[in-house]
C-alpha cells in the first residue's frame, strides 16, 4: 500500500493532505508524483485514501453506489459523522437526492442563468468602472468578493444591503486555520441566518428563487406530493448561497492570476472575445476552485490492485486529474486553443455541480468586462495571499498593476 511513510521510486516519501498551506500553495508536482507513483494513496495520519488520475477520479465521481455523498462531500464532514438534514441534496443519494435535485433543477435552469446576464454585466461595470485610471485592481476585493454574492442575492431575493453579510457568513463557515481541518458540528449546515428572509418572503412573495422554492410542489422520496417544509427551504437556500459564493470567487481570482502568467494569450483573448468561453474552461481545468471532493466508501472496492474497505473516506483529487498527462497534452500549460477535452471542475455523475451554468455565465461576463477596461495587467505577487481553506483552493487577495 502506498502511504505517507512509504518512499516512491524517487526515494522521498510521498505525503499529501488538503490542510497543509505549503502543499496547497503549489501542489502540482506532488500531484504528478501521486499519479505516477501512488495512484491509490493512503494517508495514515488522517485516515483517508486518494485517487489522482483522471480515469479513476471520473469513475469514482460517477459511481454513487460505491462512493457515496450521503455523509457529505468534504473530508471533515464525513469524519464528523453528522446527521445530514433533509434537503441537503448535495449530501444525499437516490432516492432523496433525485427528488430534491429535481426541485432545484426546475428553478435553477441555464435559461434563468442566462436571463441574469444583463444584471451581471451591470454589476461588473459598477465594480470595475471606479478602478479605471487608478493603475490597480484586486481581483478578489474589487470583484471576486462582490460579484458572486450579488448575483446569488439577485437570484434569491436577498436585499442588496444584506448581501455582504450573507457572503461573509458563508465564507467564514468554510475557512480553516492554516494547517488545520475545518471545524464541523451538527449546526454548521442548517441554514442559520436565512430565517428572516424566508419569513419575509412568505408574507411578501416576489419573482425570486426563494419565493419559487416556497411555492413549488414536488414528489418526495416516499412518493408523496407536497411542498417543501420551511426547514427544507432554509437548507436549499443555504446550499445555493454557499456553493455560488465560494467557488465563483475562486474562479475570478484564478482569472487574474492565470492570465497574468500568460500575457500573450491574454492579449489574444482581449483582441478576440470569441475566445473567452474557451479561456474560462481552460482556467477551470488548470486551477479548479474545488481541488478535491470526498466520498464515503459503501462497500469494499478494488483500486489499482488494492482493496479500499467499506467505511473508508476517499478523496477524489480533481485538480490532479485535470492535469493528468494520460488525458491532456502539456497539461500544466494554459492553452486557450486546447482541443475541447472536458474537465472535472464541476464533477461528474448525479452530483455534478448544479450551478455550473451560472458559474460559466459569471466567469465569461466578468472576463469580458475586465478586458474591456484592463487588457493588460501584472499580478503583484508580493501582496497576493492564498486563502486558508481545506475545501477549495484560491486567493484572499490578487492585487495587480494595470497598464
Amino acid at each position: 500500500m502506498s502511504n505517507n511513510s512509504e518512499a516512491g521510486p524517487g526515494g522521498k516519501a510521498i505525503y499529501w493532505d488538503s490542510f497543509n498551506p505549503e502543499i496547497s500553495a503549489n501542489p502540482y508536482s506532488l500531484y504528478k508524483r501521486l499519479r505516477d507513483e501512488a495512484p491509490l494513496y493512503y494517508n495514515k495520519e488522517h485516515d483517508f485514501y486518494a485517487v489522482s488520475r483522471f480515469a479513476d477520479v471520473e469513475r469514482c465521481l460517477a459511481d454513487h453506489q460505491s462512493f457515496s455523498s450521503a455523509r457529505g462531500d468534504i473530508f471533515e464532514i464525513i469524519k464528523a459523522n453528522i446527521d445530514v438534514p433533509p434537503g441537503m441534496f448535495i449530501w444525499e443519494d437516490p432516492p432523496e437526492h433525485t427528488a430534491y435535485r429535481a426541485v432545484v433543477s426546475r428553478v435553477f435552469t441555464p435559461r434563468r442563468m442566462n436571463d441574469l446576464a444583463g444584471k451581471i454585466r451591470a454589476y461588473c461595470a459598477s465594480c470595475l468602472d471606479p478602478l479605471v485610471g487608478t493603475g490597480r485592481i484586486d481581483f478578489i476585493a474589487d470583484l471576486g468578493a462582490k460579484l458572486p454574492g450579488g448575483v446569488i442575492g439577485m437570484l434569491l431575493g436577498i436585499p442588496e444591503q444584506d448581501r455582504d453579510i450573507v457572503r461573509e457568513r458563508v465564507e467564514a463557515s468554510l475557512r480553516t486555520e492554516a494547517g488545520q481541518p475545518m471545524s464541523v458540528d451538527q449546526t454548521s449546515f442548517q441554514g442559520e441566518g436565512f430565517e428572516e428572509y424566508i419569513d419575509w418572503r412568505v408574507k411578501n412573495p416576489s419573482s425570486d428563487l426563494m419565493t419559487e422554492l416556497l411555492g413549488v410542489e414536488f414528489q418526495d422520496a416516499t412518493g408523496t406530493r407536497r411542498k417543501l417544509t420551511r426547514e427544507e427551504v432554509l437548507i436549499f437556500v443555504n446550499v445555493i448561497a454557499g456553493a455560488g459564493n465560494e467557488t465563483t470567487n475562486r474562479l475570478i481570482g484564478w482569472i487574474g492570476r492565470v492570465l497574468s502568467d500568460y500575457p500573450e494569450q491574454r492579449r489574444e483573448i482581449a483582441a478576440n472575445s470569441a475566445l473567452i468561453p474557451a479561456a474560462i474552461e481552460e482556467i477551470l481545468r488548470l486551477d479548479p476552485p474545488s481541488n478535491q471532493v470526498a466520498r464515503y466508501v459503501t462497500r469494499d472496492v478494488e483500486i489499482h490492485g488494492q482493496t479500499v474497505a467499506a467505511g473508508s473516506v476517499l478523496q477524489c483529487l480533481i485538480a490532479a486529474a485535470n492535469r493528468d498527462e494520460r488525458r491532456y497534452s502539456d497539461p500544466d500549460r494554459f492553452d486557450v486553443h486546447r482541443e475541447a477535452a472536458p474537465h472535472l471542475a464541476f464533477g461528474r455523475g448525479i452530483h455534478a455541480c448544479l450551478g455550473s451554468a451560472l458559474a460559466r455565465v459569471e466567469g465569461r461576463i466578468a472576463l469580458e468586462e475586465i478586458l474591456k477596461r484592463f487588457p493588460d495587467w501584472t499580478v503583484d505577487l508580493e501582496n497576493a495571499r492564498m486563502s486558508p481553506s481545506s475545501s477549495t483552493r484560491g486567493w484572499d487577495a490578487v492585487p495587480a498593476f494595470t497598464h
